[in-house]
């Protein structure tokens, strides 16, 4: 009779347990941290297609995106982009002879140079701001992101800035495939 009430007591406790951890994980998984997989190659060669990666959704609950964080936001096309930050709120950005300027004052992007050498001609097409969004800055509440692989990314350039509002979180950190687990810059 005894050992029948300590198997239900030992169910109980075991149930609860397993109760805790998994509202733990969904609390975890909804508040702070999430999975996500890369889709498309608009991110390459930093990101490879079915990378996946954990998004950090706590660091801008507390601040804003850094520029060239790489972020992943709701996009007008109810689906989840995943871009890197190139300008912030106040800024004037412009492309000239693939060299990025910020406020007119030219800014590298060490992050294209490996993909810069395997590409004729150039990477990121001439462009101002104002031909973009129509605007001489970036509004305020707004970011504007572009994908590493410039030729086949639908960002800001055709989406126009994104509000911040938008922005799930950042990610830096690919999980699979194990050969390229890590931290991507």
């Amino acid at each position: 009779m005894e050992t029948e009430g300590k198997k239900k007591n030992e169910v109980w406790e075991w149930s609860k347990a397993l109760l805790i951890a998994f509202g733990l994980a969904a609390i975890i998984r909804f508040f702070f941290f999430t999975p996500i997989v890369v889709d498309g190659e608009s991110m390459m060669p930093t990101l490879e297609h079915g990378d996946r990666m954990i998004v950090n959704k706590i660091g801008y609950n507390v601040g804003e995106p850094d520029r060239f964080d790489i972020i992943v936001f709701h996009a007008p096309e109810e689906k989840d982009y995943i871009k890197r930050v190139i300008g912030l709120p106040g800024d004037h950005i412009a492309y000239e002879d693939d060299q990025l300027f910020i406020n007119g004052e030219p800014v590298e992007e060490p992050y294209l140079d490996e993909y810069k050498k395997g590409v004729t001609g150039t990477l990121t097409e001439d462009f101002t701001l104002e031909e973009k969004i129509g605007q001489s800055t970036i509004p305020e509440g707004y970011i504007f992101v572009m994908g590493d692989n410039r030729r086949a990314s639908k960002d800001s350039r055709m989406i126009g800035a994104v509000k911040i509002d938008e922005v799930i979180g950042s990610t830096s950190f690919v999980f699979w495939p194990m050969a390229e687990a890590g931290i991507v810059n």
